[in-house]
């Protein structure tokens, strides 16, 4: 939602340029996220003792963080006549914008809300020493530049999701969570308690949902896609008391996040139905489920479990005071649904179609009665299915299209899209990063996300509210690890939803970013760190490598031994005239300072031909494009979601090399990615043809370590061009995950020897 400024703040700020030079690309402001608009004044601000805090009833929260800050961080007490003051101004854009105006002899910090004020803080907190974070700044005096910052958001919803029903997390790690992106003006906390693995609040109505559906039996080791899938034997669970949840809840309102829980339903319910099987539709027994993924029992649309389901909820809104509570509709098959005879008897009475809208009569009757208390529902884009909600906000992670169809439809949207948001996906494509469950979303795939998805006008691009990030924590077991898989990348977020800057410049950004990492060093929290490390790509001028930080250092080698200060040095793409091993280092003050990297380019036949793909990938796993299909590299054989992969939902596809002339051929090999845990199927087999000749089709079997690997012997075929076709696999059958959909397919590298 984009904000328009009032007359006032656009005198404000000509009164201001016409005195001031303008803030650039000057590295002085070290801020995330950047503000908008930013003028330096002459001279210094001196905070110490004789420094003193003004003001009224608006601003208690702001003032007393501040004050506290302040206070615990340093031996400045803040005692001494009042020079920062807290001003009410009624004219800024919106509740949430503020002015920091820093003056040597005074800070003004001028809002409307104590929320405005409270985002000032958080951008006054970056302009101090890190060494407030931890209470060890030894200075007496401490300068802060004199400056003038005028900031509003973009996007009124700012949130970050965390699952605790996989894994559970302390109340300290939870207020660790908010307490990070409050830094970082995040409006929301989006906490995701109920799952088919585990219930995590208390209902104290009912008691077996704390005493049965709050713990598994054990717990899956490893990955999913291992086979034979193993278990650890060990009961896991716990749950957050309702006086656990009112001090979170209120903590959160002390620094000014919403705190919007979710109750999973219709799916995603197994751990509630473990508790009271009654709810299903079966009435068997079962346990919470001890791996994960998506599961056929799910709630049964009879009275009872609407019952059970509004007695939930009115026990969560006591709880949390949100307008918005989020109810997932995700993931739900209807398996369950189409064998009872009660689901079928009440589509038939109600007019239904199918089970889809079944969900969506699900859906509205819980709508109506969270209306009815005064609050609105969030739901996954799934909700789309069967017809809409009246009044539900849609949450778009299946990529864009979720949205899209949402706003057209008039309906407010989050965007959530997997492609970009989900923090759970691996960040680097090299060794030694934690297991995931798959995908690849790096830093600056997180920086380049536009919130408003294509497809839009501009009165619907209106109903975008914000973007989420998602933090699903299967492979995540502790609260170290829930840190590094959010940071860096939460940084990128939190600048998209509140600047969305039009000419973005990564590089700049990953420079604040590498001074962001001293902050985060004093408060303890575990990050990614790979801002030193080199990544490389096929251009058609060579082999590129680059760091995110400029004017750093590479040395690399050509033979496969390690790179040393007096390698080749790095300065422009590197010729690949046949099969090459690369291997380079950042070096620093003659030190080598990241990791080494290394890549292997094999130059078949077919490297840096012609080739066409009908149709093209999906654009959230596009990897290098075509052309990526034949620049040497294969991909990473551990996931299907680095840039050499390219993946295709549930499409047959056509590829056409064009090798440029007659050409001698032996063989031709690429790979399939088969991981049915994640929908991805390698297809049951391939098409090869030639001009000129007979095609041959080649049965393909899926080996244990997530591949079906395809390798043709032709006996000296002679061909200018190569046709493969990919059919789909087709739709993913009954018990697996996925069940009902048309399969993914992901292809690698093709070699032509």
């Amino acid at each position: 939602m984009h904000i328009t400024k009032t007359a006032f703040i656009l005198f404000f700020m000509a009164v201001s340029l016409a005195t001031h030079s303008s803030y650039g690309q000057s590295d002085e402001l070290q801020i995330i996220p950047k503000p908008a608009n930013v003028v330096v004044k002459e001279g210094i601000f001196t905070l110490n003792n004789r420094t003193g805090i003004a003001y009224d009833e608006t601003f208690q929260v702001s003032a007393g963080f501040l004050r506290n800050y302040i206070t615990s961080g340093s031996s400045i007490d803040l005692n001494g006549k009042a020079s920062i003051h807290f001003i009410k101004e009624t004219a800024l854009p919106n509740p949430e914008s503020y002015i920091l105006d820093i003056e040597p002899s005074q800070i003004k910090i001028m809002a409307s809300t104590d929320k405005g004020a409270f985002y000032a803080v958080q951008t006054l907190r970056q302009l101090l020493p890190p060494s407030f974070e931890n209470g060890t700044c030894e200075k007496n005096d401490v300068a802060i530049p004199a400056m003038y910052i005028e900031d509003s958001p973009e996007f009124p919803y700012r949130g970050m999701h965390l699952d605790v029903c996989r894994h559970m997390f302390s109340i300290d790690n939870i207020k660790t969570y908010i307490d990070a992106i409050a830094m970082l003006k995040f409006n929301t906390f989006h906490w995701h308690l109920t799952d088919d693995q585990g219930w995590r609040i208390e209902i104290k109505k009912y008691p077996n949902l704390q005493k049965v559906a709050a713990y598994r039996t054990e717990t899956l080791i490893g990955h999913y896609n291992t086979e034979p899938q193993q278990f650890d034997g060990k009961r896991y669970g716990g749950y957050y008391t309702q006086e656990q949840i009112k001090d979170i809840v209120a903590y959160a309102q002390s620094r000014h996040v919403t705190v919007i829980p979710e109750i999973e339903m219709p799916g995603h319910a197994q751990a509630a139905i473990s508790a009271y099987p009654e709810l299903g539709c079966t009435g068997k027994k079962i346990d919470a489920a001890t791996k994960w993924g998506v599961f056929d029992d799910i709630f049964c649309p009879k009275d009872a479990t609407f019952e059970f389901l509004q007695d939930v909820l009115d026990e969560v809104l006591e709880l949390f005071p949100s307008e918005y509570i989020h109810i997932g509709g995700d993931e739900a098959p209807k398996t369950r649904w189409e064998a009872c005879q009660h689901c079928q008897t009440l589509i038939k009475n109600k007019g239904l179609k199918d089970e889809h809208e079944l969900q969506s009569y699900f859906i509205t009757r819980i709508e109506k009665y969270l209306n009815s208390k005064g609050r609105q529902i969030i739901g996954w884009d799934e909700i789309l299915e069967g017809g809409l909600a009246p009044n539900a906000t849609v949450m778009s992670w299946r990529g864009t299209n979720g949205a899209v169809e949402a706003a057209k439809l008039n309906h407010n949207v989050i965007m959530t899209p997997n492609s970009h948001l989900y923090f759970d996906y691996y960040q680097f494509d090299g060794d030694g990063e934690p297991l995931a469950i798959g995908g690849y979303i790096p830093l600056e795939k997180v920086y380049n996300l536009n919130p408003i998805p294509d497809g839009l006008t501009e009165e619907q691009a209106g109903y975008v509210l914000g973007a989420q990030a998602n933090l699903w924590t299967e492979y995540i077991p502790t609260f170290d690890q829930v840190t590094y898989m959010v940071f860096p990348r939460i940084l990128a977020l939190s600048e998209v939803i509140w600047r969305n800057p039009k000419n973005k410049n990564y590089n700049e950004f990953a420079a604040r970013v590498e001074n962001f990492q001293n902050r985060l060093d004093v408060l303890g929290i575990n990050y990614a760190n790979h801002l030193n490390t080199i990544t490389g790509s096929m251009s058609p001028n060579g082999f590129v490598l680059k760091t995110p930080i400029l004017n750093k250092d590479i040395y690399y080698t050509l033979d496969g031994n390690l790179p040393q200060i007096h390698s080749k040095k790095y300065t422009a793409p590197i010729p690949i005239m046949g099969n090459t091993h690369i291997k380079a280092a950042v070096f620093e003050d003659n030190k080598q300072v990241s990791s080494v990297f290394s890549q292997s380019i094999n130059h078949h036949k077919a490297f840096g031909a012609k080739i066409t793909l009908n149709p093209l990938p999906h654009k959230t796993y596009s990897g290098s494009g075509a052309e990526g299909m034949v620049n040497g590299i294969s991909g990473s054989s551990s996931r299907y979601g680095d840039k050499e992969w390219i993946g295709y939902s549930g499409e047959d596809v056509e590829i056409v090399i064009d090798l440029g002339k007659k050409t001698k051929i032996n063989t031709i090999e690429t790979r399939f990615y088969h991981a049915p845990g994640q929908w991805i199927y390698a297809p049951k087999s391939v098409e090869i043809g030639f001009n000129g000749s007979s095609s041959k089709t080649v049965t393909l079997h899926p080996t244990d370590d997530l591949m079906a690997n395809l390798k043709i012997d032709l006996k000296k075929t002679k061909s200018r061009f190569i046709f493969i076709k990919v059919p789909n696999f087709g739709i993913i059958p009954e018990g697996k995950q996925g069940a009902g959909h048309r399969a993914w397919t992901f292809i690698d590298e093709i070699i032509v020897n």
